[in-house]
């Protein structure tokens, strides 16, 4: 839906945006169909950075917005939207409750000081006009103790409340990592990998560099678990998702994307480069050897097919996703165990 997510935007606002992007939209000669407009009323707005960044990219080489690029800038960036749900649903109470008690500690603290300087207000009247130093002396004394204390009891306090904001940040940290981070396979999740590709998608654009991305899909991987049981398939996956991650490099990212299929987004690679990396990874899990930890014999060998397709401006992740799985399909239909790149397919994409 076009606007305001609280839904209480200002109607005259909303109308000036709205003239903006059909504005841009007719400089651009873009048909005002809804998903069209969502598109551009969102880049009109800027509530999205990566949408602007990827229009303006888009502007600035002159490129064509056909019925192609405008459907892929609505999955992108307009699609529904998962909601996220994570496991930090207490962390604002928990805040709320640091940030409360602090408040009750200083709010103390400069009750009690106040007290402490008319109370030594009294005393410097006193001076004046007493002339036994002993009570003096005492309440000065009695003050300084209580201030002594005061001081102690508020640091310890706030030697507590850092405590409390440390762990709260521990447990966000984790919080986070697990919400990006497949259980099974320690690899990044789904999640994890679209924002990935996203970011990866906008720099290729920018700088005019290379991108591309293979898919894994384990071979016969329901056999593994039909004859061994579901622990010796999990074990099957950790290996696959080992390899994987052993052989990126450090800028890339290995993710679980469902079930036995996994991925790998490499930022900077062509089609050639990516396809060898695919290879010397298939080729290396072909090599494993697995046994049953419960009776240490050898498993059959574990073998994988692989599909591998290069970013094509300023197509979304299901578009090349979508070729990968093509080229699992072709592998897969011509005897498993093998890379198949996005080239390997021109002949079937022709003839369909």
């Amino acid at each position: 839906m076009v606007g305001d997510p609280n839904g209480d935007m200002d109607v005259e606002y909303a109308k000036t945006v709205a003239d903006r992007a059909i504005r841009s939209m007719s400089q651009q000669m873009v048909p005002a169909t809804p998903s069209n407009f969502s598109v551009w009323f969102d880049y009109a707005m800027g509530t999205s950075p990566a949408l602007r960044k990827t229009i303006d990219i888009l502007i600035g080489n002159k490129r064509k917005f056909d019925p192609s690029i405008n459907r892929e800038l609505y999955v992108t960036f307009v699609g529904p939207q998962q909601p996220d749900v994570g496991s930090t649903a207490d962390f604002p109470e928990q805040l709320q409750n640091v940030i409360s008690s602090a408040k009750e500690f200083l709010t103390t603290a400069i009750s009690d000081n106040r007290t402490q300087i008319e109370t030594l207000g009294e005393v410097s009247s006193e001076v004046q006009t007493n002339s036994d130093p002993r009570p003096i002396i005492e309440k000065l004394v009695a003050e300084l103790s209580k201030a002594t204390t005061r001081a102690a009891a508020l640091e310890s306090n706030f030697v507590a409340t850092t405590q409390e904001l440390d762990k709260i940040r521990d447990s966000l940290k984790v919080a986070e990592e697990r919400s990006n981070t497949d259980a099974l396979t320690g690899l990044a999740n789904r999640r994890s990998m679209d924002e990935f590709f996203r970011s990866a998608q906008i720099t290729a654009m920018e700088k005019g560099e290379s991108l591309s991305i293979f898919m894994i899909d384990i071979d016969h991987f329901k056999k593994f678990n039909d004859t061994y049981g579901h622990q010796v398939g999990d074990q099957v996956l950790r290996l696959v998702a080992k390899v994987l991650q052993d052989n990126v490099r450090e800028g890339d990212l290995a993710a679980r994307y469902g079930g036995e299929e996994l991925i790998a987004v490499l930022p900077g690679a062509d089609l050639d480069v990516c396809a060898g990396v695919a290879e010397r990874i298939r080729r290396r899990i072909s090599e494993a050897r697995l046994t049953r930890r419960t009776t240490g014999k050898e498993i059959a060998s574990v073998t994988v097919s692989i599909g591998v397709a290069q970013f094509r401006m300023p197509e979304s992740a299901e578009a090349m996703i979508e070729r990968c799985d093509r080229g699992l399909y072709q592998a897969k239909r011509s005897g498993r165990d093998q890379t198949v790149t996005e080239n390997d397919l021109e002949g079937e994409v022709a003839a369909a």
